[in-house]
């Protein structure tokens, strides 16, 4: 007999999310930490990033005071604190995990889980951290074990905590460097280079591919570049690098771009050059779990090929984000209560929270293009934005695209000031199967930013009011 409806393993924003959701529901849940309740996201991603940089962007706007007419005297910093509360604000929401999951009668059992062959769903055999051994069954068990940071050691580049960080390193460093190379411009690159350099760090980014933060569209990478430059980040675009050396001083990294070799030279190296998920040592193989890539298998409504084994989030492959587990695991949990829910293919935004901010969904221009499709591409810059001149926010731009056959709204992309709480207009848009005419015909609140989102659909039709 099942000890529980539901055991969930890895408590992050998609494993508790789902362990709540099932709990409505009438399931009876256990969920399965060997760390901190809240997992990577809470504790050392998403939102501890967004404390230091927050800290950033207050530091920074104050050597812009007398623009607004205003001045200070003796402005500064105090890291530890910086990083002081950082680490409070994560402590604050992951207790704030501990009481949702008592709320709804959650049972955490904190350990290591592995997997081996059950009747029905595979029974999980916890490593408790007394030392001790429990092993619970269920109708159902959801895997939401995440990622962690990808290493590269056959070039030296490994976390060490002292000259080389991953992102773990890089929240709670032992001091504020001078000068940083950073392997990586993808979202968590960009960000920890825009901290840093927001304090007053010599900030070097190096990229693989020939721009920056190359998922997103290719006009945003472009003015993203040139907005981070502005600010005095360095950047090495198609450069490989082939190897990371360190010693009491700091690091040397060794790269080639366009076929020259170059050695770049600083204080700390931050990796960000990906992540792995967190798919071994917990009994896959011996189930005969399908992988891909080192990720998990799952179908539309998050099985795998196991029966009764779930899996979601960042260890069922990209996008690897917070906000898509959560609405994996809701998706799953009610598929395992007996739910018949939609599809879980919903338009997933991707927001990158440096200074300026970028947000997208959807198609790229150059993704539509590839695929032949016909679009319409409207664009509109804060620049001319009322509510963005009084707030001296002014930089960037929004772009939208239109499938032009059908109308619908295919794609958004924004760079500036806040995108990152604007984007989700377009994607509840996108998600409606909103077209032109549904955007035209919106009202939107004066003065907003937002004002753009509808001026850059309105220019797609060559009907834009403001420019």
């Amino acid at each position: 007999m099942a000890d529980f409806d539901l055991i969930v393993i890895g408590s992050g924003p998609g494993g508790y999310v789902a362990a709540i959701r099932a709990s409505q529901l009438g399931q009876t849940v256990a969920i399965v930490e060997r760390e901190n309740l809240g997992g990577i996201c809470l504790n050392w991603g998403c939102i501890p990033t967004k404390a230091l940089l927050k800290s950033g962007e207050k530091y920074e706007s104050l050597s812009h005071l007398k623009d607004y007419g205003l001045s200070a005297d003796k402005v500064g910093f105090d890291f530890e604190a910086i990083i002081g509360r950082s680490r409070g604000v994560a402590r604050q929401l992951n207790q704030g995990v501990g009481f949702l999951m008592k709320k709804n009668k959650i049972e955490v059992i904190e350990g290591d889980a592995k997997l081996e062959k059950g009747q029905g769903a595979p029974k999980v055999v916890i490593a408790l951290k007394d030392g001790k051994s429990r092993t619970v069954q269920a109708r159902a068990v959801m895997l939401a074990v995440g990622a962690r940071a990808r290493a590269l050691p056959q070039i030296g580049l490994e976390a060490d905590g002292d000259r080389i960080w991953a992102y773990r390193e890089a929240m709670t460093p032992k001091f504020m460097p001078k000068s940083i190379v950073v392997i990586g411009s993808g979202a968590i690159g960009i960000e920890f280079g825009s901290f840093y350099r927001a304090l007053g760090c010599e900030v070097t980014v190096v990229e693989a591919l020939d721009r920056i933060m190359p998922v997103e569209d290719e006009e945003v990478s472009k003015t993203a570049q040139k907005a981070f430059e502005k600010r005095g980040m360095t950047f090495r675009v198609g450069a490989k690098v082939t190897k990371v050396t360190k010693d009491s001083k700091g690091v040397k990294v060794a790269i080639e771009a366009g076929g020259k070799a170059e050695t770049l030279e600083a204080e700390v190296c931050i990796s960000a050059v990906g992540i792995t998920a967190n798919t071994d040592g917990i009994g896959l193989e011996a189930l005969g779990v399908e992988l891909d890539r080192g990720h998990i298998k799952t179908d539309k409504h998050c099985q795998t090929n196991v029966k009764g084994l779930y899996a979601i989030g960042d260890c069922a492959g990209a996008p690897w984000l917070a906000h898509k587990a959560s609405h994996e695991g809701i998706h799953a949990a009610e598929h395992i209560a007996g739910f018949k829910t939609p599809n879980v293919n919903s338009p997933i935004a991707g927001c990158t929270y440096a200074q300026p901010q970028v947000a997208s969904v959807g198609v790229t221009e150059q993704g539509a293009r590839e695929a032949k499709r016909e679009v319409k591409i409207g664009r509109f810059p804060f620049k001319v934005n009322g509510k963005a001149i009084a707030s001296g926010e002014t930089e960037g731009f929004v772009k939208v695209i239109f499938d032009a056959k059908t109308g619908a709204l295919i794609g958004a992309h924004m760079i500036g000031a806040e995108v990152t709480e604007m984007i989700q207009g377009y994607v509840t848009a996108i998600t409606m199967e909103a077209t032109e005419e549904d955007l035209h015909g919106t009202v939107y609140p004066h003065p907003t930013m937002s004002e753009a989102m509808h001026e850059a659909a309105l220019d797609a039709y060559g009907r834009m009011i403001h420019l």
